[in-house]
């Protein structure tokens, strides 16, 4: 019974999604709530993104610094910081991030809209509740977490630099010639935005499903936001180990 039940949730969860893609259709409301969503998911994740980022940066200088520095390396940190951030830790901990900030709200929201009937009003109004209340917060999430790593890369590398370079020591210039040397557009900076805009779709889908059909009751919210936060982060690191092996050979 729990690999039947199991099942027929996958298969829900993927109606669920076809239907959030059939409703997402370019009209003046989807596009006003679109950028409604953007500000609330997107605008107000930067400072945890950016606060995140720069004690990443620091973190793995210092860990890197160390680790190099035993077999005489240590001014090669930098081609660390820049091929760990960009293939990995970055596109990861962003989306984790914006998974416990901006996905738990998501899930909350529309659990709350299921516990206080919005979402049956919205059906009696002959209004899609999926168009008005799940596919903006979808598309705000796949457009606003690939922004959200470049901003996390960013704080993460001017902490490593401001780290390595100010604090321990490493010539500038060979900071940023053996970090230009290693970093390559096409294989590490579009796979990075990839991985991003990925993940945030799973994130929202996950959080958006959830919520949707949560039991319409306060507590139904409380464990909505919770399996919310739970699965989005567990699809989120498999889903990286997968574009990994596909994206970087």
């Amino acid at each position: 019974m729990p690999l039947t039940a199991s099942i027929r949730s996958i298969g829900r969860a993927g109606l669920f999604s076809l239907s959030v893609l059939r409703a997402s259709k370019p009209t003046a409301d989807f596009f006003a709530e679109l950028l409604r969503e953007i500000y609330k998911i997107g605008a107000r994740s930067l400072p945890i993104i950016a606060v995140g980022g720069a004690f990443v940066g620091l973190s793995l200088t210092l860990l890197g610094f160390r680790a190099l520095e035993t077999y005489g390396a240590s001014n090669q940190v930098s081609v660390l910081i820049g091929l760990g951030l960009y293939r990995e830790l970055a596109p990861v901990l962003t989306a984790l991030l914006f998974v416990g900030r901006a996905g738990s709200s998501i899930a909350a929201e529309l659990g709350l809209m299921r516990a206080t009937d919005q979402i049956t009003a919205l059906g009696l109004m002959a209004i899609d509740p999926v168009a008005k209340a799940v596919a903006p917060r979808f598309w705000a999430a796949v457009l606003t977490v690939p922004l959200l790593v470049g901003f996390f890369a960013t704080f993460a590398i001017a902490a490593s630099w401001f780290q390595a370079v100010q604090v321990l020591g490493i010539d500038n210039g060979m900071f940023w010639q053996t970090m230009q040397d290693a970093v390559d557009f096409r294989d590490d900076f579009v796979p990075a935005f990839v991985k991003a805009a990925v993940f945030g779709g799973t994130a929202a889908l996950v959080a958006s499903y959830v919520g949707y059909h949560a039991e319409p009751t306060i507590e139904g919210t409380s464990v909505a936001t919770t399996r919310a936060v739970v699965n989005a982060s567990l699809l989120v690191l498999m889903f990286n180990f997968v574009l990994s092996a596909f994206l970087f050979r």
